[in-house]
């Protein structure tokens, strides 16, 4: 069995994130073939084309860092039925210049909650046009969880509910297949 390299971006540093405990969960939940890394953001520059040139180490780390990768997933909030700021500028960094664009042709899954009714719906289908004009490969459907209980996910990401797991589960595993179709 192959293994595969998944480079995991959360979009909230907050502690006690929702979309921690959930990213913690999918991975806990993930099939051995998948090798998760979180990269760092918090520490990126607004991008700016002036400073493009002269990219800072924070930069060039996450380029590079996605660039080895196999595949992203991606576990965010959603703000203002869209995506945080930082999750955005870290997509745009590593975007530029066009030759360097390390999202295309990427196998990119995404996931996000929220204590709403409707999860983060808004915010991953914004966030899965940005990536599309990228030219990654996101994997259909989606995977939004309403975080309706304080306990729904533990601090170490163990789920309480069943169908919540079972969920979580067959999402992770459906990546697993996709990204071995795309890199296999």
């Amino acid at each position: 069995m192959s293994k595969y390299d998944v480079a995991l971006l959360v979009g909230s540093f907050r502690t006690g994130s929702l979309n921690q405990r959930l990213a913690d969960s999918i991975v806990r939940l993930a099939p051995d073939s998948l090798n998760f890394r979180q990269l760092r953001m918090d520490d990126l520059p607004f991008y700016n084309q002036d400073i493009e040139p002269a990219r800072t180490e924070a930069v060039n780390r996450l380029a590079s860092d996605l660039a080895k990768a196999d595949a992203v997933l991606i576990v965010t909030p959603e703000y203002n039925r869209s995506i945080p700021a930082v999750l955005k500028n870290a997509i745009d960094w590593v975007s530029k210049p066009g030759d360097k664009n390390v999202w295309r042709d990427m196998p990119v899954a995404m996931a996000g909650t929220s204590p709403g009714a409707i999860g983060t719906a808004v915010g991953q289908q914004h966030l899965r046009q940005v990536l599309s004009v990228l030219r990654a490969h996101v994997l259909p459907g989606e995977c939004y969880i309403s975080f309706k209980t304080p306990d729904l996910i533990s601090e170490t990401g163990v789920v309480s509910e069943a169908s919540t797991e079972a969920f979580l589960k067959e999402f992770i595993d459906r990546f697993a297949g996709y990204v071995a179709k795309m890199r296999g």
